[in-house]
């Protein structure tokens, strides 16, 4: 028998373990498994086993092929020879390659593999495990692919007070109440049992205690966590309201009328929750800040999803890495999902992808239709040439707007702010000269004359003056005299296909 002590079983719950228990009934002979929650899984698998009454066989390159309970068989780390054993073995069971990953970058080990799942083994299941469950191309469209889904809130909250339970026990002080154990379950939506766990330990570590303070705590090791993976990355939402934008009074309107429908009461009057928001418009006017602003105005996690990191080099890897991406955000709900520049990664007609890019824009539309409530995407849109026709069809966004250059008071209003922002006051320049003077001027651009008249005047050790932002931006060429003709175009296109913003 095995020495080791025996893996702790985790709590049992509601996942897309009937799936996988479906697998192993109909004994189909390679699944190629992705997730980075391994103990759940193993768990998960080893529930689904027992049910179809299949002995469990684990491989990983340290230990070698080991039946469940029993000592390693010898030499077999050596994938070809784990794999040989598995072949001598004449009765039906479920063996699970770990990290496989790596063994599959060796073509002998590709081909045994694909010559056991094309055998007709009718008894016996191969189960390929790694963390983005990426196979060679010899593989692909032989095995069954599936995925460990996040846990749910059900299972987090069991966690968290199972958690909580253990220090309590340890003596470590606990100074929070019910409310609190919900919020810590928000903050962890998204990871896995393992990491939350770990995080949860960590929060109570760093200063020897658990308070409500420590959800932000908890919010920050989760920012770290998501943005490894490079697609998903979790954004600081501190830079003010919806109140703070300038202008863009018709969708700030809408905005606020869509998020009194964010609870249960609006589920209960018999209102759907809101789904998302596309904005279009010329670069630099405040589509971006507004996904920014409206997380905080909602009290909702701000998700980056980032299109052009969804692509990556090897075969099936970009599907991947955007139904793991789409996923964690399922698991994070309710959040706002912020995809800025949508066109860079969904956009039709991306050469020398083999397919790719259509697959990927397909997994994303299937998505955006079908998503479950509680996710509400913003996405922001420069070029909206370059995004196919199904983008605009409705049920994908609840709403389509047009962002156009601010008017003379949304001007006044962006410079007011931008003065305050660095400590001057207002009332000490003349706003309506300064907003004539930049007539055609995006936000950015005049954020832009401000921050550079204020580097001027710190150069010359002066203070800054209206003077100093006029000159500033008389030495500018906005974007709606280089690029006119596109401006125009934009317009031209908006006036028939989203609501002014």
């Amino acid at each position: 028998m095995d020495g080791s002590a025996p893996r702790a079983k985790m709590p049992s719950v509601v996942d897309n373990a009937p799936d996988l228990k479906v697998l192993l009934a109909c004994r189909h002979p390679l699944i190629v498994v992705g997730t980075r929650d391994e103990t759940r899984f193993l768990d998960l698998l080893s529930d689904a086993a027992d049910e179809a009454k299949l002995v469990v066989w684990t491989w990983s390159p340290v230990r070698g092929l080991a039946r469940d309970g029993f000592e390693p068989q010898y030499e077999t780390a050596d994938p070809s020879k784990a794999l040989a054993f598995v072949e001598g073995i004449p009765k039906p069971g479920v063996f699970v390659f770990l990290d496989v990953h790596h063994a599959l970058k060796d073509p002998g080990v590709v081909r045994r593999v694909k010559e056991f799942a094309l055998s007709g083994r009718s008894e016996q299941t191969l189960v390929l495990c790694s963390p983005d469950g990426i196979v060679p191309e010899e593989l692909q469209g032989i095995g069954v692919r599936w995925t460990l889904r996040p846990p749910d809130r059900a299972e987090l909250k069991e966690l968290v007070v199972r958690i909580l339970r253990e220090l309590k026990d340890r003596d470590v002080p606990l100074h929070i109440g019910r409310e609190d154990v919900d919020r810590f379950v928000e903050a962890l939506a998204g990871l896995s049992l393992t990491q939350a766990s770990h995080v949860i330990q960590k929060a109570a570590l760093h200063d020897g205690k658990v308070t409500a303070d420590d959800v932000e705590f908890v919010r920050r090791e989760k920012a770290g966590m998501l943005g490894s993976s490079g697609v998903l990355e979790i954004v600081g939402a501190d830079v003010g309201t919806l109140d703070d934008v300038g202008g863009l009074a018709r969708l700030k309107e809408w905005l606020s009328v869509r998020g009194k429908a964010l609870g249960a009461a609006a589920a209960e009057f018999g209102l759907d929750a809101p789904r998302g928001v596309l904005l279009t418009g010329i670069p630099g006017c405040g589509k971006s800040f507004v996904a920014k602003t409206l997380a905080r105005t909602w009290d909702l996690p701000l998700v980056l999803l980032d299109p052009a990191r969804i692509y990556g080099p090897y075969i099936g890897e970009s599907e991947q890495r955007l139904a793991e991406a789409l996923r964690t955000a399922d698991a994070m709900a309710p959040c706002v999902l912020w995809i800025d520049e949508v066109e860079k990664g969904f956009a039709s007609g991306r050469a020398g992808d083999t397919g790719v890019s259509e697959r990927v824009r397909g997994t994303f539309l299937r998505w955006l239709q079908d998503r479950p409530a509680g996710v509400f995407v913003v996405a922001t849109c420069n070029d909206v040439w370059a995004l196919p026709p199904e983008f605009m069809r409705k049920g994908r966004f609840d709403e389509v707007f047009f962002v156009d250059l601010p008017n003379p008071d949304e001007r006044e209003g962006i410079l007011r702010t931008h003065l305050s922002k660095r400590g001057r006051d207002p009332l000490s320049f003349d706003l309506e000269g300064l907003a004539e003077a930049a007539d055609g001027f995006s936000g950015a651009e005049l954020e832009a004359a401000v921050v550079g008249a204020l580097y001027r005047a710190f150069a010359d050790g002066a203070e800054l003056t209206t003077e100093a932002v006029v000159d500033e931006i008389e030495a500018t060429v906005p974007l709606s005299r280089s690029r006119a003709e596109e401006v125009d175009a934009l317009r031209a296109w908006a006036s028939e296909r989203a609501v002014a913003a």
